[in-house]
């Protein structure tokens, strides 16, 4: 008996420790972000603390804030929107239709997927020097829009092949056009699949930092990363203003997936019921 409750309770034991290394930075971060300057730089951890909101005043007050914040919102939008709409059409075309050269272009997808961005990176900032479109935030969005578009193709093409045919069929035999029956059958379905690529787009654009800091040296057209890594003041290193601008970096993608993360969950029941 004894045995079959420890077996019970081991697995949740080791989870909840995982949880609590892999938060702890995270609760770090916010903490520090309320402390005062003292607070961060005493030698004994400071866990109890009267909050400030002075870290954050002065992270958003810095020059370009707002600009580098609408930068982000724009590019990691446009690029997960452009992903979305082309891997749909891709995913379908390669779940449904037979055609020459199908399993090369899956290939090629799955190829994509697994290569490093970053050695693509002198070549990406040779061919937007040579076009001029450097400095720009809608080069940066084509470029995150292509980096999301692999992983977005593959996984709605497997949520749209697990849809049975027959749903299709039938719909089309009631008078449905095919680009209707995808719309009225299928992509009700793929509510899964559209909140799982999104916000693995969303972050990967939100979060990127390499491309930004090749592509584009003018302030104006810079993303909060590249803001987030260059937060210095004259005398050094701002701390608590720096833990406040990583808070803030952070609770967008962090709302996003608490939104979304019951739907990514919920969905394909939900989609069935619907369709």
């Amino acid at each position: 008996m004894r045995a079959k409750r420890f077996g019970q309770i081991w697995p949740n034991v080791v989870a909840l420790l995982l949880s609590v290394v892999f938060v702890f930075p995270v609760y770090w971060m916010l903490a520090s972000s309320f402390k005062e300057r003292g607070d961060i730089l005493t030698k004994d951890p400071v866990f109890f603390f009267v909050p400030t909101l002075e870290n954050y005043s002065r992270a958003m007050g810095v020059d370009l804030f707002w600009t580098y914040a609408f930068n982000s919102l724009v590019v990691t939008l446009g690029a997960v929107g452009l992903a979305l709409l082309v891997a749909l059409a891709a995913g379908f075309a390669l779940a449904r239709m037979q055609f020459r050269g199908r399993r090369a272009m899956v290939l090629v997808v799955m190829m994509a997927q697994m290569a490093p961005w970053e050695v693509l990176i002198i070549v990406m900032y040779l061919n937007a020097r040579d076009l001029e479109m450097l400095n720009s935030i809608f080069t940066l969005m084509l470029i995150y829009f292509v980096m999301a578009l692999p992983f977005t193709i593959w996984t709605l093409r497997g949520f749209i092949a697990a849809v049975p045919k027959e749903l299709e069929e039938a719909a089309m035999i009631d008078g449905c056009t095919r680009t209707q029956a995808f719309f009225r059958v299928i992509f009700p379905l793929l509510a899964p699949g559209l909140m799982a690529t999104s916000i693995f787009g969303f972050i990967m654009a939100w979060n990127e930092f390499a491309m930004v800091l090749v592509l584009n040296k003018s302030p104006e057209a810079s993303t909060l990363p590249l803001w987030l890594a260059s937060f210095q003041t004259q005398f050094g290193n701002d701390w608590g203003a720096t833990m406040a601008a990583s808070t803030l970096v952070t609770l967008p993608v962090l709302i996003l997936f608490l939104i979304l993360q019951r739907r990514v969950t919920g969905g394909m029941s939900a989609g069935a019921v619907k369709g």
